[in-house]
């Protein structure tokens, strides 16, 4: 279905500023889920989703998609956009994520594959693997800024809306209950929903502006020790690995060592004795990318570390710094289950 419809005379329009790109909402990284009296009028929580933000735009005649950062999404999520045009009124403007789910899953990587593929190829993923868009707030209704009013109306409009939507829109659940938004962030977690979201519930939308919280789920495994940034007997971060078919692959890389940390670590340390498939630097940005790189000590493979690390993940690397917690010594290479 494509993303314009024929213009009709008397449907609503929408304000200069949310006609596209549109400014959204930002959250604040906090460590602990917020007291339920954390935020005006009471904290509402929601999951956080492992996706990307997307603010969808129903004028009378079209549907487009923006990213956080403005840019039209349109033709990477053609199956949202129909949706949308089909299900929405216009002179709607909704606040969301779009997520992929892969079995019982989020998966970021497909995503990822959307945005690096030429828009004419779009269709095989989509038929492969359809995204669905998970709706958390309403900007706009039959044309009307509603931005200005508390998040329990707009709430309360969206309910309503999205009550006649089948997939794939979905309204994101929200929670006033405190035990409740506890078992969210617990139980959803092997889903890949990354934490928690709260927002005050006397509170208008403010765009730009980091009024909202959120929290990460955070649980702790084990990876192996293949390198690290720094000298091998003071290391500054320590770089992950596990084991793909056979081959030893990054998966991800800590935060910085404390001292006592970079102690613990290089103590059980030692250089390679035979060939290490990793190169001799790595990227400063995500997934060891990047234009910027520093030089990778290699170090032997056998040391299996214990490390915190929260939901969000690619194709089994870790998306986010992890947090060393300690050495396993009581764990060898192979007992670490390959990804």
């Amino acid at each position: 279905m494509p993303s314009t419809a024929p213009g009709r005379r008397g449907l609503p329009g929408l304000p200069p500023e949310l006609a596209g790109p549109v400014a959204v909402e930002l959250a604040k990284p906090v460590r602990a889920i917020p007291a339920p009296h954390a935020l005006p009028g009471g904290c509402r929580y929601e999951p956080k989703w492992d996706g990307y933000r997307l603010v969808v735009v129903r004028t009378a005649s079209s549907t487009r998609l923006w990213s956080k950062q403005g840019r039209d999404l349109t033709d990477r999520f053609p199956d949202v956009a129909a949706a949308a045009l089909a299900q929405v009124p216009a002179g709607t403007v909704l606040d969301g994520e779009v997520v992929i789910w892969n079995g019982s899953r989020l998966d970021f990587g497909l995503l990822q594959h959307r945005m690096v593929t030429a828009a004419g190829r779009i269709g095989p993923l989509v038929a492969a693997h359809p995204a669905s868009y998970v709706a958390f707030d309403l900007l706009a209704a039959g044309g009307t800024d509603l931005r200005e009013q508390r998040l329990t109306r707009r709430r309360a409009e969206l309910e309503a809306l999205a009550a006649r939507w089948a997939p794939p829109l979905q309204l994101s659940p929200s929670t006033a209950d405190p035990a409740e938004a506890r078992q969210w962030f617990d139980d959803f977690r092997p889903a890949g929903v990354e934490g928690l979201v709260a927002k005050g519930a006397a509170t208008r939308y403010a765009p730009g502006r980091r009024e909202w919280l959120k929290v990460k789920s955070w649980e702790t495994t084990e990876v192996l020790a293949g390198g690290v940034i720094g000298p091998i007997d003071r290391p500054s971060q320590l770089v992950a690995g596990r084991y793909r078919d056979g081959e030893l692959v990054i998966v991800g890389r800590s935060s910085p060592l404390s001292p006592r940390q970079s102690t613990e670590l290089a103590a059980v340390l030692t250089a390679p004795t035979t060939a290490h498939p990793w190169p001799e630097r790595i990227g400063t940005g995500a997934f060891g990318g990047g234009k910027l790189s520093v030089p990778l000590t290699r170090v032997d493979p056998s040391v299996v570390v214990e490390v915190s690390a929260d939901a969000a993940l690619q194709a089994g690397v870790f998306r986010h710094p992890l947090r060393f917690v300690r050495v396993r010594a009581d764990l060898r290479a192979d007992d670490l289950p390959p990804i």
